[in-house]
Parts: structure tokens; sequence; C-alpha cells
């Protein structure tokens, strides 16, 4: 059995893809940690299942480790319950825990990966936080942008990419499932090393 890169992770890496559920939100923003964890459940080669904390959830393995994928079926600002929970049945510290989210403070496009930190006004986040008793989790942030003008950050993350960022969404999810994969596989700084734009 390998041992999993992540300090502290123990046996299994729990990767929470954040987002809100229904058709109506599919497509926005706010829900590209789906985007992901559907990209890397393709990966791992199975189909998501309900769990009773709450959340869908597949097993598998990813670049080696042994994953758990979880999707809050809980509202953005109500992520905090089932992922813990989800931790909690698989014996999972915060230390393997990598959160995938939409980050508004990251041009569209780019990727950001830390261990810690605050919440910089995301719902999800807080929440998580806030359940989970630390900060010291994975994030690997997708980048979105600010919005346009005077809109709300609150409705830009509400609405889905633009005609010109959908054409671009398919690879930049690849993308950032291929860097999920390289900071289990790899370890934080060296993934950081090859996702991070200079």
């Amino acid at each position: 059995m390998t041992e999993a890169v992540l300090p502290g992770a123990g046996e299994q890496i729990l990767l929470a893809g954040l987002g809100n559920p229904g058709p109506q939100y599919a497509g926005n923003r706010h829900n590209v940690g789906f985007m992901v964890l559907d990209e890397l459940a393709g990966r791992v080669g199975g189909k998501f299942k309900a769990h009773k904390s709450g959340a869908e959830v597949l097993e598998g393995r990813l670049a080696g480790q042994r994953v758990v994928l979880a999707k809050p079926r809980s509202y953005m600002n109500l992520s905090g319950g089932p992922v813990v929970g989800v931790a909690r049945f698989y014996k999972i510290p915060p230390a393997g825990v990598v959160v995938v989210h939409d980050e508004l403070d990251v041009d569209f496009g780019a990727l950001k990966m830390k261990l810690g930190g605050g919440d910089n006004g995301h719902n999800g986040l807080r929440s998580i936080t806030k359940s989970l008793g630390t900060k010291d989790y994975y994030r690997v942030r997708f980048g979105v942008g600010r919005p346009p003008g005077r809109q709300d950050p609150a409705d830009f993350v509400l609405k889905d990419f633009s005609t010109v960022e959908r054409k671009e969404l398919a690879f930049e999810i690849d993308r950032c499932a291929d860097a999920v994969e390289a900071l289990i596989s790899t370890g934080l700084a060296a993934a950081q090393n090859t996702f991070h734009a200079g």
C-alpha cells in the first residue's frame, strides 16, 4: 500500500467538490467544483452513489492513492455538514481533505492550491472550516475571475460561464483534475510548481 503523499492524511484522501444541487445550478461558476469531481469520477471509473452523510460519494483509486470523492447534496453554504460526515465515516483527518471550489480572486483558467488560510468570503469554505473545526485542509481553487462592472459577486457566481469561457471550460476542468491528481501523488509544493501560473 502506498503511503499518502499529503502529510498526516492517513490511508485515504477525501476529494470534495463544492456546488449547489439541482439542474438549474449545474452550469454556474459556483458549481465548478462539481464539474471537476465529475471529471475525476470518470478517471476513477465509477458512479456517484447517495451516502448517509448527505453527499454523493464514490470510492476508488486515483494517482496511486485510495480516494473518496464527494459532492455535498446540500446547498453551498451548508457544505460543511456533508463533507465532515464523509470524512468521519471514512476516518479521514482534516489533513487528508482536499476541497475543489470556485475562486473570485483568481483569473478564469488559473489554478491555485494551498493548505489552510481564510475562506475569502466563500460560504462553502466557511461552512467546512466551521464544521471541521480547523482551517488546515487543502484547497484547489479554480479561478472564475471578478464580475464585470458593478455586478454583485454573489450574482456573478450563480450565473453560467460566458460563451467565451465555455470554449475553454472543458480544457480547464481537465487541467484542474490533473492538478488534483498531482497534489495527491507528488504533494503540494511539486503540484504548485507545475500548475501555478508565474
